[in-house]
């Protein structure tokens, strides 16, 4: 797990300053503290720098990276990791191959001058972004894993394209750009973003299961955007051959196992995540099964008992004989640390959860740790959320009479209250962009989509006149591929959408790689692996939701091995309490509302409009807004400070300047 960088100028004669690509490896220290590493061959016009964080082969001069093959044709960075390599390593020695570490990373280096980027990419498995450079080609690469695990961005320049893991290390570079776009803005305050877009303008992420390739031709540099993979739900009348449910919970069981199995490699101790869901709780359980030694298990605790899942995942701990750590929070020191969370999410955040993984992550670090397996993907998978539920029973049960869908729909607003407006929308929200693509406009992004009031009043005068024809529902649909949609069952177009949008640019982002990172910390999710969900797929609808019950297969799968309290409750979505739940979180809010969106700040940035926010914010003490207003208000308000700290951070601040100061801070000198 590292931090990778580079650039390619469409004149390869135009020279690559080593301390720029120096530069941009040091303002992503914290992905990479163990050491560093650049290369740009003379007259290639191609540089690439990386900061290593060491997990796989620690030594430390055999692992340093870019990788550049022995006749100096190929060069490589990489960020993330590639599991069951020692089998793709030994094969590819036995077909003459010489290695020059014990690094997974080394793979596509051999394997890509052998198979082609095509068959490269099909074989590897894992959480990964790298690139690689054919000088003779003068072609490029830029690939992301298949589920959007590890982030890679990129833009172009006047003079090439820029790339790296986190977008301040392209604003490192002094011909990137920084400037929040309109649209950009908007989707920021709304929560849900459009796939392979960031808040700042001509910034993009490589969407995931794709690959850029940048070549360069008659001194001009041509890009081309390729999928490899996506997440592939059988035809609906597929799901009409169902099998016995034994044989699905033995399937869902073995290809678990065997992704956690594969995540437990390392040459660094290994820890697990664990609240008090299915998901950590199944991953906890597995590992201590496979290990010889105990697990140490980290739990964030909060001091609000609707929101606490500490006794169960206490009670988990206890089963495996785990080494549980736990991490109490108060609900308004999260705020304390919301500045710092924003300088590494790079984007807005509608809760504190994110500040406490930060939080938990930094722990773990603290605790000598550097990789923990978790929980994410499960929900994406077996159909967890309670939105899933919502389009099961209004979209994927055409046979069930009325009253029992009312029943249904009864059971499950009875057990979300507390995410009403949040996991649940407030009111129905129906694009007709989407609805024509998809058929329906799923839940799960009717809460933020049905902010759009909201977001377009509180933006300034010009950055409302420039959306006055922007329709975000046209701009998202554009980005779901039709052929996965189409003949699909309700609940596989509802997980699809998910996937695409909230997944990779929530869950996977400052609920993920973002803040784990932040504390040199890899997390790695068995739930995502590909060979597992290619299985989880084509588990019929009524599996993953029968009746009440969500993720059933997953559940059966792991029932001898979670407390019992945990196998009979029904999901509960986990977020930190809103700020409208404590006077002191309030309080705490308001504080930083004061510091960074104070009238002059606001005006300075000219984001936001001022009076509009002010009446946000007096409107919250009116006892009469209902407590599901409040939650979707607290999520705007956080948002608000979010962009605002973005242009603190990344337009107010010289990021070259800082980068510089960063790298000469720590000695890493070209």
């Amino acid at each position: 797990m590292c931090g990778i960088a580079g650039v390619i100028h469409s004149d390869k004669s135009r020279t690559i300053k080593p301390q720029t690509l120096v530069n941009m490896a040091a303002i992503q220290y914290h992905r990479g503290p163990d050491n560093f590493g650049y290369h740009n061959p003379e007259g290639a016009g191609v540089g690439m720098s990386h900061a290593r964080l060491t997990i796989i082969d620690l030594d430390e001069e055999r692992g340093r990276q870019p990788h550049v093959s022995d006749n100096g044709r190929y060069m490589m960075v990489h960020n993330g990791e590639f599991y069951d390599f020692q089998r793709i390593r030994a094969s590819m020695t036995a077909q003459g191959a010489r290695f020059h570490s014990k690094s997974d990373s080394e793979l596509v280096l051999q394997m890509y001058p052998h198979y082609g980027i095509e068959k490269t990419v099909e074989q590897l498995r894992g959480e990964f972004a790298f690139s690689i450079y054919d000088r003779e080609e003068e072609t490029m690469y830029l690939v992301r894993d298949r589920f959007g695990i590890k982030p890679l961005y990129w833009t172009e320049t006047e003079h090439g394209v820029v790339f790296g893991s986190e977008l301040k290390v392209l604003f490192a570079h002094p011909d990137v750009k920084r400037e929040i776009d309109s649209e950009g803005l908007y989707h920021q305050l709304i929560q849900v973003m459009v796939p392979g877009s960031t808040a700042f303008k001509g910034v993009n992420q490589v969407p995931p299961g794709h690959w850029i390739k940048i070549q360069r031709k008659d001194g001009k540099l041509h890009i081309e955007q390729h999928k490899y993979w996506d997440i592939n739900f059988p035809q609906a009348e597929e799901h009409l051959k169902v099998k016995e449910e034994e044989e699905y919970i033995e399937g869902v069981r073995e290809q678990l196992l065997e992704a956690v199995h594969l995540r437990l490699n390392a040459d660094v101790p290994v820890g697990a995540y664990l609240s008090g869901g299915i998901d950590s709780c199944s991953i906890l359980g597995l590992s201590a099964a496979v290990r010889q030694d105990p697990v140490k298990a980290f739990t964030i605790g909060f001091d609000d008992a609707d929101y606490d899942e500490t006794p169960i995942a206490t009670e988990m701990a206890e089963m495996t004989e785990a080494e549980q750590i736990i991490l109490p929070l108060s609900a308004e020191h999260l705020y304390d640390h919301f500045e710092r969370t924003i300088w590494h999410t790079e984007r807005t955040i509608y809760n504190t959860l994110g500040v406490a993984k930060l939080l938990m992550s930094q722990k773990v670090r603290e605790q000598g740790y550097k990789v923990v397996l978790t929980g994410e993907g499960s929900d994406e998978l077996f159909a967890g959320y309670p939105a899933f539920r919502k389009d099961m029973f209004l979209y994927g049960l055409a046979d069930l009479p009325d009253n029992l869908k009312s029943e249904l729909h009864d059971t499950l607003a009875e057990s979300n209250v507390l995410f009403k407006g949040a996991m649940l929308p407030r009111e129905e929200f129906h694009s007709e962009a989407i609805d024509q693509k998809v058929g329906f406009t799923p839940t799960c992004i009717q809460s933020w989509m049905g902010c759009d009031n909201f977001a377009r009043n509180l933006m300034s005068k010009e950055h409302q006149f420039n959306i006055k024809d922007y329709d975000p529902g046209t701009a998202m649909a554009e980005q779901f591929d039709e052929s996965q949609l189409e003949g699909r069952h309700p609940l596989d177009k509802a997980q699809y959408v998910w996937i695409k949008t909230m997944l990779e640019g929530q869950i996977l982002t400052w609920g993920g790689d973002r803040v784990d990172m932040a504390n040199s910390m890899e997390a790695r999710p068995p739930f995502l692996d590909h060979h597992l969900a290619a299985y989880a797929v084509n588990i019929p609808p009524q599996m993953r939701i029968k009746g009440p019950v969500e993720k059933y297969v997953l559940k059966e799968a792991m029932k001898g091995l979670l407390p019992e309290t945990l196998y009979k409750r029904q999901k509960f979505a986990f977020m930190a309490p809103p700020a409208h739940t404590d006077k002191k979180k309030w309080g705490a809010l308001m504080e930083l509302m004061e510091e960074f969106a104070n009238e002059e700040k606001i005006n300075e940035a000219g984001l936001i409009d001022y009076a509009a926010l002010r009446n946000m914010i007096d409107s919250h003490d009116d006892p009469k807004v209902p407590r599901d207003h409040k939650v979707q208000m607290d999520a705007i308000l956080n948002h608000v400070l979010g962009v605002q700290l973005l242009h603190h951070h990344f337009v107010k601040q010289d990021i070259p300047k800082k980068a510089e100061a960063k790298a000469y801070e720590l000695g890493w000198i070209a």
